[in-house]
């Protein structure tokens, strides 16, 4: 014999389900608020955070070598890198620019290099008022948290 359960009102209606939403909702209003007032106080991100890009320098000097390894794995396609050779036979990037409104902050252009020399910071801080994309004189002025 097969018995049919037939759902009573609260079931049907999900009048018990609503009430324990509310009874969440009731709890949380009365709880200690955690907003955090942005400009006076800043929020501690983690190290692992990768934020704006920086080119490591060594006496001024950018340990790139132009190899093209960062805009060969950028999967945005927004690092922008032309090659120069200095008088000593050693490789340098002329231009390097990266589009910071294509850039997907991935972290691949900073495990590809062979030279560590880009890496991404835990500024998150990066509005500008214009639609340049950073070049290497940018790039290298910044300095990373890390």
């Amino acid at each position: 014999m097969i018995v049919k359960n037939r759902p009573g009102i609260f079931q049907r209606f999900y009048l018990l389900e609503a009430l324990k939403g509310l009874r969440i909702t009731i709890t949380k209003v009365f709880q200690k608020k955690v907003t955090i007032q942005y400009p006076e106080e800043r929020r501690e991100y983690s190290d692992r955070f990768r934020g704006m890009h920086y080119i490591k320098s060594v006496n001024g000097v950018e340990n790139c070598t132009a190899c093209m390894l960062c805009p060969t794995v950028c999967p945005a396609e927004c690092i922008h890198i032309e090659a120069g050779e200095r008088p000593d036979k050693e490789k340098y990037p002329v231009k390097f620019e990266i589009d910071s409104l294509r850039c997907c902050f991935c972290g691949m252009c900073e495990e590809a290099c062979p030279k560590d020399a880009i890496k991404l910071s835990n500024i998150y801080e990066m509005s500008q008022t214009t639609r340049e994309a950073w070049d290497k004189d940018y790039l290298m002025e910044q300095r990373g948290h890390k």
